[in-house]
């Protein structure tokens, strides 16, 4: 599996041949730098790991910062690895550098983001609850509450799993077979249709 870790840069809309106005997520992709490379005898799975951005040595950690210096790269930012399928073969070596070049337009791609972070919200929020439409018989402040969880004497107990309210958003979503409309290779663009989570520059991992 090959991807290219990026960053989001926010949303815009562009035509396309056929003249339809298309919604797009612009992201950042790379260029990303091969950091280390797992294999079965040291690490038990095969695996590519490339970093992202770059900071510099009196912001970074001793530890973030000798494993750079192996590659014989800057100090990086974010990192992720691509795991490889049983048997693939990994041509990938220390320091090489990807970038959008080896995507194209037209290429349907996995993006992965973490969505915004939406802090304690209720069930009509959360969990798309539709609330007692109006009617409360004359209860105050009953609209948007949960109602009954099903529990009486037996089992004497909430079941786990019950949709409730809670913390919201803030968790990993992959986004699968997203078509790439558009490459802007000299500043390392890329415009998939559709939304993508997260906020505007939040990291994202793009899967080919």
């Amino acid at each position: 599996m090959e991807g290219l870790i990026g960053k989001k840069l926010g949303m815009t809309s562009i035509f396309t041949e056929e003249g339809k106005n298309v919604a797009c997520t612009v992201i950042e992709a790379g260029p990303c730098t091969v950091t280390q490379i797992k294999t079965d005898e040291v690490d038990g799975y095969r695996a590519v790991q490339l970093g992202f951005g770059s900071k510099k040595e009196k912001n970074s950690t001793a530890s973030i910062a000798g494993h750079c210096k192996k590659a014989n790269t800057d100090i990086k930012t974010k990192f992720h690895e691509f795991r490889k399928a049983e048997g693939e073969e990994t041509t990938s070596v220390l320091g090489d550098t990807y970038d959008v070049s080896i995507l194209e337009e037209g290429q349907y791609v996995d993006v992965i983001g973490t969505s915004k972070g939406k802090g304690f919200q209720g069930v009509v929020k959360r969990h798309n609850f539709a609330g007692v439409g109006q009617a409360t018989h004359g209860q105050h402040n009953r609209l948007r509450a949960p109602g009954s969880i099903g529990a009486a004497s037996f089992p004497a107990r909430v079941f786990k799993g019950m949709k409730m309210a809670g913390r919201t958003g803030g968790e990993r979503v992959k986004v699968i077979n997203s078509q790439i409309i558009q490459i802007v290779p000299e500043k390392n663009l890329v415009l998939v249709k559709g939304a993508i989570p997260g906020h505007n520059g939040s990291t994202i991992i793009i899967e080919a």
